[in-house]
C-alpha cells in the first residue's frame, strides 16, 4: 500500500499520519470494490434480464430470501462496526499524549500563531520542535475561532478563545511542514501560516538558546525585513506609503510623529523599540492601540534588524 499512499496523500511527517493514510486508503479501496462489484452484479442482471424480442417477460411470484437478505444485512453490519473499533482506536491515539511529552503553547490570532516553550523562549510564525520527540500543544485564541492544521503530520483542531485545545504529535521527518489556519477568520485568513521546523534534538536545544544560525550572519536589516515578512508587521504597516491598522513604515525614520495624547517624539532607535515591546505606551494620533507587545517574542538582534530594516525605507 505504500506506494497507493504516495501517490495519492501528501507527505508523512509524524507517526500519526501512517494509521491516518492507512484507515482512508482502506475505506477508499473497500468503498471501490463494492462499487465495482455492485455495478458488474447490476450491469449483469440487466443484460441477463433483458426483454428478448416480442416474447412476454411473466416475473415469477418471490417472497423474500432469508440467507440472501441476512448476508447483505450482517456483513455490511460486520465492516461498520469493524470500521469505527479502527477509527476510534486511531481517535484514541490521537486524542491522548503521552505523558513525557514536550508541552508549547500556542496562542492564534488575527493573523498569526505565536508559540510560547517551556523555557519561556517564544517565537511568532514559526514552531521549532525535536525530531522524534512527543509534542502537545496546548493552545488558545485572542480573538475568534481559529483551526490548526498540519496537513503532512494529519492533525487539526479549533483554536477557541476564551478556552483551551490540545493536540499531539511525533514528528518523525526532519525539515520543514507548513501550518495553515483552517477555520474562516477575516481578511488575512488565508496568509495566517507558519512553518514547523522539525530539528534534531541538538539543533533544536541550540535554537532555544541562540536562535537559527543562519540569522545571526544575516545583516541587521535583512533581518528585519524577515522578521517584517514572517511575524506579522505586514498586515498592519506598509512599507510603501500607503495607510493601514498602523502607520507606514515608509519615511518615518527621523520624523516627527504625533500621538494621541497631543505630544510628539522623534522616531529614532529608542521609539522603535518602545513600540515593539511596550506598543500602547506611545500610540501614533489617528490609529487604535490594537497592536500585540513583541516582549519576549524578538530576540535582541531581531529588534535590531527592525530598527534597520525601518532606517532603510527612506
Amino acid at each position: 500500500m505504500d506506494w497507493l499512499r504516495s501517490w495519492m496523500m501528501p507527505a508523512q511527517g509524524s507517526a500519526y499520519a501512517r494509521q491516518v493514510d492507512t484507515v482512508y486508503l482502506s475505506i477508499t479501496i473497500l468503498c471501490a470494490l463494492l462499487f465495482l462489484m455492485i455495478a458488474a452484479m447490476a450491469l449483469g442482471w440487466a443484460w441477463k434480464y433483458r426483454q428478448r424480442g416480442d416474447v412476454p417477460l411473466k416475473t415469477p411470484y418471490i417472497t423474500h430470501n432469508l440467507a440472501l437478505e441476512l448476508t447483505w444485512s450482517i456483513i455490511p453490519v460486520l465492516i461498520c462496526i469493524g470500521l469505527f473499533i479502527w477509527g476510534f482506536h486511531g481517535y484514541m491515539n490521537a486524542s491522548i499524549p503521552p505523558q513525557d511529552a514536550l508541552e508549547i503553547q500556542v496562542t492564534g490570532k488575527k493573523w498569526l500563531w505565536a508559540f510560547e516553550y517551556p523555557n519561556g523562549t517564544r517565537s511568532i510564525g514559526d514552531l521549532h520542535v525535536p525530531l522524534g520527540k512527543p509534542v502537545k500543544l496546548v493552545m488558545s485564541s485572542e480573538d475568534v475561532i481559529h483551526s490548526f492544521f498540519i496537513p503532512s503530520f494529519r492533525i487539526k483542531q479549533d483554536v477557541l478563545p476564551n478556552r483551551y485545545t490540545e493536540l499531539w504529535f511525533q514528528p518523525t521527518e526532519p525539515g520543514v511542514h507548513q501550518v495553515f489556519c483552517a477555520e474562516y477568520c477575516g481578511k488575512s485568513h488565508s496568509d495566517m501560516m507558519a512553518r514547523t521546523h522539525v530539528d534534531s534534538p541538538e539543533k533544536y536545544e541550540e535554537w532555544l538558546e541562540n536562535g537559527d544560525p543562519e540569522m545571526q550572519k544575516m545583516p541587521l536589516a535583512e533581518i528585519g525585513k524577515l522578521v517584517y515578512d514572517n511575524r506579522g508587521c505586514a498586515q498592519c504597516h506598509s512599507v510603501d506609503g500607503s495607510r493601514g491598522q498602523g502607520p507606514s513604515f515608509k519615511g518615518i525614520w527621523g520624523q516627527q510623529q504625533r500621538l494621541s495624547d497631543g505630544s510628539t517624539v522623534l522616531v529614532d532607535a529608542n521609539y522603535i523599540r518602545d513600540s515593539v515591546l511596550n506598543p500602547n505606551s506611545k500610540v501614533a494620533i489617528g490609529f487604535e492601540p490594537v497592536m500585540p507587545t513583541f516582549q519576549g517574542l524578538l530576540r535582541e538582534r531581531e529588534i535590531l534588524g527592525v530598527i534597520e530594516y525601518i532606517k532603510s525605507l527612506k
